[in-house]
């Protein structure tokens, strides 16, 4: 056992003029500390290829996660879709990566371009063994795992991105690696490395795609604790408690909310610095305290915390907004997003007196649902959360 971890994030475009994609990727985390992702990509566009690639990565991630052999699963699959009597080709091709304690992974290739994988910065040509699975060809890899690598899995519509535009044949396979080795050293993270590789797909075809195109990251990093204190606890004989609690936590420490951070500059014997900037007009400013990371305002700029979380996990527009500012929920976003891998939320329940104010949109309920929205989102992104309440 190691204290490495995967982070993982997709991204995907429809073909022009449709509704649904004709990717599918499913991500499962198993009990026994592996993980499974499937990218499926589903004969031609539309309502067709998703329900084919949806079946797919579904019937393949189920099965592995009910523990079933990967042969099993991978017969099963191939043996459930057909080959298209007209184009000679599968109704749904596949790639499966899994890791196992994320000490080595075990990918499985069906007819997708090849995965990439880049070690140290620049492509690692990993060995790939050919099975025969009821008459189809499977590549096997199997791969020991180094902190920093980077799986690429992709659809057939990212290098078929340009093609009879801005490339004859084409964004090759080479050239991909090319554009992956040079922004990947930058430290971004899965779902932003997908996003970029998937906006370049989308600008080589002129942003209208002749093909779903889905790109799907897998990086190897190491675990990083962060914990999040967020309002007083309901009973003020608690504080010291919470506080001892939080503050005995490996990792960095946010802390959100003016009676909140008030406790603690108490619990700490440090002053609290406020600051009058304002970063951003409808976010209110920062503070500081020595001994933590981060103090900001507590509801309103976890709210547009929650709003940048639900972005990330679609279509990401806002990245540039929360990836370079320096408000509080920006801060508290790169902090959450890029840099956490298991997050701990410490939540007061008291209630706000200046809150009750009828006037106010903000009230008790409103509070503790933002910390569950956002402990759902952040589940998503695949970090390991804890909610405590005091």
């Amino acid at each position: 056992m190691n204290d490495l971890c995967a982070e993982i994030g997709y991204k995907s475009i429809n073909h022009v003029g449709e509704l649904l994609c004709g990717d599918h990727v499913d991500v499962i985390e198993r009990e026994d500390n592996s993980t499974i992702v499937v990218l499926a990509d589903g004969l031609g566009s539309g309502v067709k290829a998703s329900i084919l690639s949806t079946l797919t990565s579904k019937i393949i991630s189920t099965m592995m996660a009910a523990g079933l052999p990967i042969e099993e699963c991978v017969a099963t699959i191939a043996a459930t879709l057909p080959v298209c009597s007209v184009r000679g080709v599968a109704y749904s091709t596949f790639t499966i990566l899994q890791i196992h304690n994320n000490e080595y992974a075990e990918i499985f290739q069906y007819d997708n371009p090849a995965m990439i994988l880049l070690r140290d910065g620049v492509n690692y040509p990993y060995p790939m063994t050919e099975m025969n699975i009821d008459g189809k060809k499977i590549f096997r890899s199997y791969i020991h795992l180094k902190e920093e690598d980077i799986f690429i899995a992709m659809s057939d519509g990212c290098p078929h991105a340009g093609l009879g535009l801005m490339y004859n044949y084409g964004w090759r396979r080479e050239e991909i690696i090319d554009y992956m080795e040079t922004i990947s050293v930058a430290g971004y993270t899965a779902k932003t490395l997908a996003t970029m590789l998937i906006n370049e797909c989308n600008s080589l075809y002129g942003g209208e795609p002749g093909d779903d195109a889905t790109a799907a990251i897998i990086k190897i990093r190491k675990r990083e604790p962060m914990n999040i204190l967020f309002g007083p606890p309901s009973s003020r004989d608690d504080n010291d408690r919470m506080m001892a609690l939080f503050f005995a936590k490996e990792g960095k420490h946010i802390v959100c909310g003016g009676t909140t951070s008030t406790i603690v500059s108490k619990y700490l014997r440090k002053p609290l610095l406020a600051s009058l900037r304002f970063e951003e007009s409808d976010v209110p400013p920062t503070a500081s305290i020595e001994g933590v990371d981060l103090v900001t305002e507590g509801v309103i700029t976890i709210n547009r915390v929650l709003e940048y979380a639900k972005d990330y996990l679609g279509e990401n527009k806002k990245y540039e907004t929360w990836g370079f500012k320096k408000d509080g929920a920006s801060l508290i976003s790169r902090l959450l997003f890029e840099e956490a891998t298991d997050i701990n939320f410490y939540v007061g329940r008291a209630v706000n007196p200046a809150h009750q104010n009828p006037d106010l949109p903000i009230n008790f309920n409103i509070k503790m649902n933002l910390v569950s929205e956002l402990s759902e989102c952040l589940k998503q992104m695949g970090k390991r959360i804890t909610v405590c309440y005091f």
